[in-house]
């Protein structure tokens, strides 16, 4: 009995042992995995988000907008850039102010006005703005159908007009361009709608004329076109002129015949600069990054849209109305 005791005692050390070992085993690989986990977990943190606010799908904007969401993330290591659909200018720089998208394309004169709290901005200053780049010119256009009638911005009154979205940048310029005219909201039939609105109300004749400002070819105006002979109303040089000397970030511009199907005349217009801003929480390195990654790969802005071709380094400065991102500025020292 004893000898049997001595057995099964000594199997049984020999499988606690071999249990301890076993044991042992485990946590070390239990350990191995939690510090994987960790550094799993590490890299989560390091990602970087940023939402881009761009504007209406059927303006510029937006196709510009997502080519830099996908030019950002195949660029810079742990980059999940969007770009997501917006009101356009207002809406973006109020969006940035708030801090709920962290880079947006808006335009210049906007900007001055939010940076100067003057405007739509005024006793609202944003003092959270900074520059990256400015893109390229965006062109104020008059769009109405030939069948109208209307031949000036003067012609306007008593006429159904779509201004753009109600406090947004199009709005802005559609007030300023039909004043040097003599034009004012008490004289026209006033409808605040987005580009895709007014290219609908258009075809359907529920507005008689339609401001669009972006860089052209515009979707919203090709689509019109396609359909029905359209004209485009000119800006003439003397009212540029006091458009300039009031309201200085505006810049003489001739859209070239045949830029809409059927359309084979030399316009006059007048034209503001979109840019792209950040918030003053995209540090200097992510600034240098962001732009460095953009310029670098202009090839993909061009492939997005027409007025991709107009975008360069040489002129990211040009119409800059507030102070640029420190990292973006080293880039272009570089």
């Amino acid at each position: 009995m004893p000898d049997g005791i001595g057995k099964t005692g000594e199997v049984i050390c020999m499988r606690f042992e071999k249990f301890s070992r076993l044991a042992a085993m485990c946590l070390v690989l239990l350990f191995a995995v939690a510090a994987l986990g960790g550094c799993g977990g590490q890299k989560q943190a390091e990602k970087k988000f940023l939402n881009i606010a761009t504007g209406g799908t059927a303006g510029t904007y937006y196709p510009i907008g997502g080519a830099m969401a996908e030019i950002l993330n195949k660029a810079i290591p742990g980059m999940n850039a969007s770009a997501q659909s917006t009101g356009a200018t207002v809406a973006n720089i109020n969006m940035l102010k708030e801090g709920s998208v962290d880079l947006a394309i808006v335009q210049n004169d906007i900007t001055y006005y939010a940076a100067n709290g003057t405007e739509m901005f005024k006793d609202k200053k944003v003092e959270n703005l900074r520059g990256i780049a400015t893109l390229y010119p965006e062109t104020c256009q008059i769009v109405t159908l030939e069948k109208s009638g209307i031949k000036s911005v003067a012609d306007l009154k008593g006429k159904r007009v779509a201004v753009g979205a109600a406090g947004s940048g199009v709005e802005a310029n559609a007030r300023q361009i039909m004043e040097a005219y003599g034009v004012t909201y008490n004289d026209i039939d006033v409808q605040y709608l987005s580009f895709g609105e007014a290219a609908s109300a258009l075809k359907d004749g529920n507005v008689d004329a339609a401001f669009l400002t972006a860089g052209y070819p515009t979707a919203a105006v090709q689509d019109i076109a396609s359909q029905n002979p359209i004209r485009l109303l000119p800006v003439d040089a003397d009212k540029a002129d006091a458009l300039i000397a009031k309201y200085p970030f505006y810049t003489k511009t001739t859209i070239p015949a045949g830029t809409y199907s059927g359309y084979n005349t030399d316009t006059a217009a007048v034209s503001v600069m979109a840019m792209l801003v950040a918030t003053d929480k995209v540090d200097d390195a992510l600034g240098y990054d962001i732009t460095k990654a953009l310029f670098t790969n202009l090839d993909k802005l061009q492939a997005a849209h027409a007025v991709g071709k107009l975008i360069t380094k040489e002129g990211a400065q040009k119409g800059m109305p507030i102070q640029l991102n420190a990292g973006a500025e080293k880039f272009y020292k570089e």
